[in-house]
């Protein structure tokens, strides 16, 4: 979800029976209509080709993104490119390879032909895929708008009960690579459950510093993401933030453990092994986001608490160590641990300088903040290491 993915450029094209016109003035940023969605709540010209943009989105602070943008446009005013030269929460690199380009033409006085394209350099195929279903959300309603002149907003992605049902497709998209038998599909299932408690420990931590939205996206196979409600304004926000992954699930991990014994007193040894199965899964799979490689969790924590290359690296060495030893410990062969360890110590050093940068710097750390955001993130990374290592002994002892 995270591999970088390139120069990319959606297109979407499709027929609203309304007069070009009309759709002129709700697609173009200086057209009448342009706040018709609720994204932009009001647009200023600094001459033909320039202007400001004040968004419906909050920065860091709560108050309103705006944007300059320029414009430029074909003799007929029918086509035209735009693309944003300043804004007031992220950095321009941010927008450096951004264009937004727009082609109407007019197959009657009452229906219109529309053509959109959004090319952008993609970190992720999570955002990639957003934005993707961002245009096509954007053109659905475009057209309803035109053509019966009302506007809903939301959607049905976003419904809590379409973020179960794509969690459930997810556990019978995975059914067959763990094999269709009852325990593939149990497989399967626990899986889907773990990455959703793991984004749920997100969207809490999101919740807990002040994030007044925050949803989750399930995307069946790739797994999840976790959105907040405005960009970033702390260090400490995205350390906590990125940590609480891996920390709402170590509470549960180690639940399990401790309750393991409980649990074969008073069950059937299919439910017992389920329940150490489940564990190590979960142990798995939050450990491997704890991996000090930027855009998981492991790397965006480290970054935070570490602010010099050289504290980086040192811990990224170290913590890579850790996971060989306990890899060493739970029968990993070592050409695999070797070959997993330089792999992952050369990715952390390729992703050491990215990140989308915010328009003025973070709040720093106190030095209580690093201290605790470090001792959390030690104790998280034990918690799971020790369940993996009791699980996987009573698995294959």
């Amino acid at each position: 979800m995270s591999a970088p993915f390139g120069v990319r450029t959606i297109k979407r094209s499709f027929r609203v029976k309304a007069p070009v016109q009309k759709v002129r003035a709700a697609l173009h940023p200086f057209g009448d209509d342009y706040t018709w969605n609720g994204a932009v709540s009001a647009v200023e010209k600094y001459s033909a080709n320039r202007g400001r943009m004040v968004t419906t989105h909050n920065d860091r602070k709560d108050s309103f993104i705006e944007r300059d943008f320029e414009v430029y446009e074909s003799a007929s005013g029918l086509e035209w490119m735009l693309w944003f030269t300043s804004d007031t929460s992220l950095d321009q690199s941010f927008w450096h390879h951004h264009r937004m380009e727009t082609r109407l033409h007019a197959i009657s006085p009452h229906e219109t032909q529309v053509e959109l394209s959004e090319t952008d350099r993609y970190r992720g195929l999570g955002f990639y895929i957003f934005r993707h279903f961002s245009l096509r959300r954007m053109a659905l309603k475009l057209k309803i708008w035109a053509e019966k002149g009302t506007f809903k907003a939301g959607g049905l992605f976003e419904r809590p009960s379409t973020q179960i049902a794509m969690a459930v497709l997810s556990v019978f998209l995975l059914w067959p690579i763990f094999g269709l038998t009852m325990q593939g599909l149990f497989l399967s299932a626990a899986l889907t459950l773990i990455v959703g408690l793991h984004e749920l420990g997100h969207i809490a931590a999101f919740r807990i510093m002040g994030h007044r939205k925050a949803r989750m996206i399930f995307i069946p196979i790739l797994g999840g993401i976790a959105l907040g409600g405005r960009p970033y304004d702390r260090h400490f926000e995205i350390g906590f933030s990125a940590l609480m992954g891996a920390g709402f699930s170590a509470f549960m991990t180690a639940f399990l453990m401790w309750s393991h014994s409980m649990i074969v007193e008073n069950s059937t040894n299919m439910i017992a092994n389920g329940v150490i199965v489940f564990a190590l899964m979960a142990a798995l799979f939050n450990l491997g986001n704890l991996i000090p490689v930027w855009k998981f969790d492991g790397g965006q924590v480290l970054r935070q608490v570490f602010r010099s290359a050289i504290g980086q690296a040192v811990c990224t060495f170290f913590l890579l160590g850790c996971f060989m030893v306990v890899g060493h410990i739970i029968g990993l062969p070592k050409q695999m641990l070797i070959v997993s360890g330089a792999i992952f110590a050369l990715l952390s050093v390729m992703t050491s300088k990215g990140g989308v940068k915010p328009k003025t710097p973070l709040t720093p750390m106190s030095g209580n903040e690093r201290t605790a955001i470090f001792a959390a993130f030690a104790a998280v990374f034990f918690i799971h290491c020790s369940v993996l290592v009791w699980s996987a002994g009573l698995l294959f002892a």
